[in-house]
């Protein structure tokens, strides 16, 4: 095993920790907010780190240039979509509150 394969495989290592932890998060945070928070490790460092020990061991090329090219696409655009599921839950919350103080009932929790 030389220098390169150790390092692609502590890199997938890394990922697929941060992947396993996020979806092990998922399953035991109670709401959405924290869900959100738990998908966090996994778009900012578990699929970059993945693609980038793909991309190690795919050596110098092209298929190295689509793979990080990939991890910075889901690195940069995983919080933005974040940001966006959290509003919209946000404002479904909003909504909800606002027809049951409308009809006499109890909010959602």
């Amino acid at each position: 095993m030389d220098v390169r394969d150790a390092s692609a495989l502590i890199l997938l290592a890394g990922g697929t920790a941060a992947l396993l932890l996020s979806a092990l998060a998922l399953l035991v945070l109670p709401g959405p907010y924290q869900r959100l928070h738990a998908l966090a490790p996994a778009t900012v460092l578990g699929v970059p780190l993945v693609c980038l020990a793909l991309a190690v061991d795919a050596g110098p090329g092209r298929a190295a240039v689509k793979l990080l090219v990939v991890a910075a696409l889901v690195a940069v655009s995983g919080p933005v979509v974040t940001i966006a599921i959290g509003r919209t839950v946000h404002e479904e919350r909003a909504a909800a509150t606002d027809r049951a103080a409308s009809t006499g009932q109890e909010p959602p929790a």
